[in-house]
């Protein structure tokens, strides 16, 4: 196939930054990969099979000669509902491990961050497969991302007698830092390729109806609910108090030994 490369995770919230790829005007113009987790995206990149990929931001500081592309990201003002810290009915300070969802790279940094920065304490990490069952039998708490978190807060929001208590991680971020948070930016190897993301971005945007039809069967909710998630909660475009987080996650993941090293994004003045 002629044309780019480019990688992107299946999650929900992607779908309008790829719809165009699928059915839009860049069909059959770029060859996607997709994959349920966003850390993949960034292997594909790290390794040269890809020439473009929708990659956690954190892989940032890890992928030599990474460039994020300006203008379009996922990422959250407030509450973002996909990514969130899951107990059962234990606060956060009474944590005293934690299950790592392996499929998201900045998530599990951030997680990290807001037990050692704002919550003061260093739970014990335990890596583990997005399953909330099986990660909470064997740890207090545990990190879920993505559609599987979403669907978990949906029905927990709806029932009256779950068990489990849910926490926004990026309503923990904004709650300590009064900032926005950027979970993932479209990222090249320092060639720019031949595709307008911004342009890409608002094709989907205008298509969010069908994109929320779509899967509203898998994961488990009201396509009203879900077009408010996409319209509301996802920000794909970031502003100036996003990009301030951002750099600020930067800062504190350098300063915690999370990443080696806090490479300027350029994306700020």
């Amino acid at each position: 196939m002629q044309g780019p490369r480019i990688a992107a995770s299946s999650y929900s919230n992607t779908a309008p930054l790829i719809w165009s790829f699928l059915y839009g005007s860049q069909h059959g113009k770029c060859e996607l990969i997709l994959d349920n987790a966003p850390a993949r995206s960034a292997e594909l990149l790290a390794q040269g099979r890809v020439d473009a990929a929708l990659t956690p931001v954190a892989a940032f500081q890890t992928i030599e000669a990474s460039r994020l592309v300006p203008g379009v990201c996922i990422g959250a003002r407030e509450r973002v509902r996909s990514v969130c810290l899951v107990t059962k009915g234990r606060p956060l300070k009474n944590v005293r491990s934690v299950a790592l969802d392996i499929s998201s790279r900045t998530s599990v940094c951030l997680t990290k961050i807001v037990f050692r920065e704002f919550l003061g304490f260093e739970p014990e990490w335990k890596p583990a497969e997005p399953d909330i069952d099986s990660m909470l039998s064997g740890s207090d708490c545990a990190l879920l991302i993505g559609d599987p978190a979403l669907r978990l807060a949906e029905s927990t929001a709806a029932a009256a007698d779950t068990p489990f208590q849910v926490h926004d991680l990026a309503g923990l971020w904004n709650e300590h830092t009064g900032l926005g948070f950027i979970f993932a930016m479209w990222m090249d190897r320092g060639t720019q390729v031949p595709v307008e993301f911004d342009a890409v971005r608002d094709e989907g945007l205008a298509h969010i109806d069908e994109i929320a039809a779509n899967y509203t069967e898998d994961i488990g909710t009201s396509a009203e609910s879900l077009k408010r998630y996409l319209k509301e909660n996802i920000i794909y475009a970031p502003d100036a108090s996003m990009l301030s987080g951002m750099e600020l996650f930067f800062e504190l993941a350098f300063k915690n030994g999370l990443t080696d090293r806090n490479r300027p994004t350029g994306l700020t003045g």
